[in-house]
């Protein structure tokens, strides 16, 4: 999954680990501070939904903003180039928007407490139960993921023993979150926030002057990997060979469409930030919010793994088995080479900051899906709301100590994201495809909805590790498999749904009040009357204009790397 190659260890002294032991403390007291805030299962699973929109905008980003991207996203810069940048300017930002504009007004409106909770009002109990114990499983195989991966880096950087790295942020992430809920996981995600960018901007800046600016970093390129190393699009069409193995057909539908859409709208450790927010235009502004961070993270992420590269040509074509530089290694090469001691200790903590924060967001996500949509649901119905709170903090120990044996499911992948892509593919895509239907088609049927789920994963499953890893039909990469994946998943659950559809009886007109595009319910999402807070009805706070200022905005980011 993540291999890095020895001789990586990085000089710390005194001053970096003080520094780390200072971001400690301020975890411990941020869920220590959030406890006097958690009364009611609400306050543990949703913050009350009380938060502020540039405090849910934050988190919403930094849960996303894990280390397994920084690693991860500064690899594939490095393997791939400017390609990279698609997973974040077509690969994000309209996902993001549209969740914002479109969905969180059925999300929020309709008053529920998770993802799964909605299917259980649009399509009833069975996909409900399905989709629950697919998030689940796929909540706790990310956590662990992030949890491993930090160990592994633990002990290349600063040589601690992996079970120690585990033990030591495994029981920080579990004692904020138990103690402060979701509250505390998303301050400190703020918080985390800005250490990671603390610890990459110097990084990047310090690297840009080392290569000789922009100016020579693109000039190195370009001489040791050709024009298309620094262009997004070149070498894209259909039949042409990249280093990405996809063509613009795939990064549109498969990455920018399927995938995205899949990801964003329905990922539940994301959709959970909005749901806290304090109102309606809170929780739309949210992924709004979070879009215009979103825009620029390529800058200090995807652009130092372009600079490792120059400085270590070496990069990713060593052999692992005998200690070589992976692509993995291109964050932990320019810590090494470029920062000295204080900023070395920022820069350590910010990569354990973004492993935390990517295993608090599916930690807690896991924590409420479980307790609400499958125990409290099937279980154990009609008990007290203190049972379920103190459910909430037993279900948190037991997720993290899952995701702490979850993560060896990844050892057989080279690069991080395409584990985590190939996850996406199989979980996020039929869901979505199941949202979007029956969202926007009132006649969508109650066994369309499971059927569609169901057979959208198995589609998706059996084109990855079927068709694919078994040479039945040929794809170039991983990351490209992924992508044909996902379009696998929508189309084929997309069919099913509709023929499902076609032979079964519609759920009653009365049932899907503010579940489905065209009927309204109260506080849901064709406009009815909602509190909103003071300054709610300023023009930059539109939902609309911060949604297509975004979009612009990255659009007009890809023109430098389109030419």
């Amino acid at each position: 999954m993540i291999t890095l190659a020895e001789g990586l260890r990085l000089p710390t002294n005194w001053l970096d680990y003080t520094i780390l032991a200072l971001y400690f403390a301020v975890v411990l007291g941020i869920g220590i501070a959030a406890r006097r805030s958690v009364r009611t299962s609400l306050d543990f699973f949703l913050s009350g939904r009380a938060l502020p929109a540039w405090v849910t905008g934050l988190a919403f980003v930094a849960a996303n903003l894990g280390a397994t991207e920084i690693l991860g996203m500064a690899a594939n810069g490095a393997q791939y180039g400017a390609y990279t940048v698609h997973w974040y300017w077509i690969g994000a930002i309209p996902a993001m928007v549209f969740l914002g504009l479109v969905m969180m007004p059925f999300y929020y409106g309709s008053k529920v407490r998770s993802v799964p909770e909605f299917l259980l009002h649009r399509f009833g109990p069975s996909s409900h139960l399905l989709s629950s114990v697919i998030f689940a499983v796929s909540s706790v195989l990310i956590a662990g993921v992030n949890l491993y991966a930090m160990a592994i880096v633990l002990q290349a950087l600063l040589g601690w023993p992996q079970w120690v790295a585990i033990v030591v942020a495994g029981f920080f992430v579990l004692a904020y979150i138990t103690i402060g809920g979701l509250t505390s996981a998303i301050y400190n995600e703020v918080l985390q926030f800005f250490v990671i960018l603390a610890a990459l901007i110097p990084l990047t800046i310090v690297g840009l002057k080392r290569v000789g600016g922009w100016g020579g970093l693109t000039d190195s390129l370009t001489a040791a990997h050709g024009d298309a190393f620094l262009s997004a699009w070149k070498g894209t069409g259909i039949g042409e060979a990249n280093p990405l193995g996809a063509n613009w057909l795939t990064i549109v539908l498969g990455l920018g469409f399927v995938m995205s859409f899949g990801y964003w709208t329905t990922n539940f450790a994301e959709v959970q930030r909005a749901l806290s927010a304090k109102n309606l235009s809170a929780a739309r502004r949210t992924p709004l919010i979070a879009a215009f961070p979103k825009i620029f993270i390529p800058l200090v992420v995807v652009v130092p793994g372009l600079i490792a590269v120059v400085m270590e040509p070496a990069l990713g074509k060593g052999d692992p088995a005998k200690g070589g530089l992976q692509y993995n290694d291109a964050i932990p090469v320019l810590m090494r080479d470029l920062l000295p001691n204080g900023v070395l200790g920022i820069a350590v903590t910010g990569l354990l900051a973004a492993f935390m924060a990517g295993m608090a967001a599916n930690v807690s996500s896991f924590n409420t899906v479980f307790t609400n949509d499958i125990w409290g649901a099937y279980l154990k119905k009609g008990r007290s709301d203190g049972y379920y709170l103190t459910t909430g903090r037993v279900v948190t120990a037991i997720g993290v100590l899952i995701g702490m044996g979850t993560a060896f499911i990844a050892s057989s992948f080279s690069n991080i994201m395409n584990y985590l892509q190939t996850l996406f593919s199989f979980f996020n895509v039929p869901l979505f495809v199941v949202f979007i239907i029956g969202m926007f088609w009132k006649r969508t049927s109650a066994a369309a909805g499971f059927w569609g789920l169901l057979s959208g994963t198995v589609a998706a499953m059996v084109n990855y590790f079927w068709l694919y890893k078994q040479g039945i039909i040929a794809i170039p990469s991983e990351q490209g498999a992924n992508f044909v994946s996902s379009i696998v998943a929508f189309v084929v659950g997309a069919l099913v749904m509709v023929a499902v559809t076609l032979v079964t009886e519609p759920r009653p007109a009365a049932s899907l009040a503010g579940l489905v595009y065209g009927t309204a319910a109260p506080g849901g999402p064709d406009g009815a009357a909602e509190l909103q807070a003071a300054g709610d009805d300023a023009w930059y706070r539109k939902p609309a204009v911060l949604g297509w200022g975004a979009v612009a905005l990255a659009a007009l980011c890809y023109v430098p790397f389109s030419f």
